[in-house]
């Protein structure tokens, strides 16, 4: 099972694209490492406060997709400089 995720966000306090980045690095190396999932900025690389993320997972079934997913969108919303916004999933 494929289970992917379009993750837009918000950083409110990001003043430059190196700002962003770094908090954008910070989190893609977390999610990669935690859950083993791929990461990817999708949009808006060159605005400072705006980004949409992509992740994708793959699992031997829904429910553990369904789980991976849930802990890596945890994951987003303990960053405190970042606000998930919109969050569209689909199973490929």
């Amino acid at each position: 099972m494929i289970l992917s995720a379009e993750v837009e966000c918000i950083l409110y306090d990001a003043q430059s694209l190196k700002q962003k980045r770094s908090v954008l690095k910070r989190i893609q190396t977390r999610l990669t490492n935690e859950y083993n999932i791929a990461v990817s900025e999708l949009e808006f690389q060159d605005l400072w406060q705006r980004t949409c993320i992509g992740i994708v997972t793959i699992a031997s079934s829904k429910v553990i997709a369904e789980q991976t997913m849930q802990q890596a969108l945890a994951l987003i919303d303990s960053f405190p400089e970042i606000e998930r916004t919109n969050t569209l999933t689909e199973w490929l």
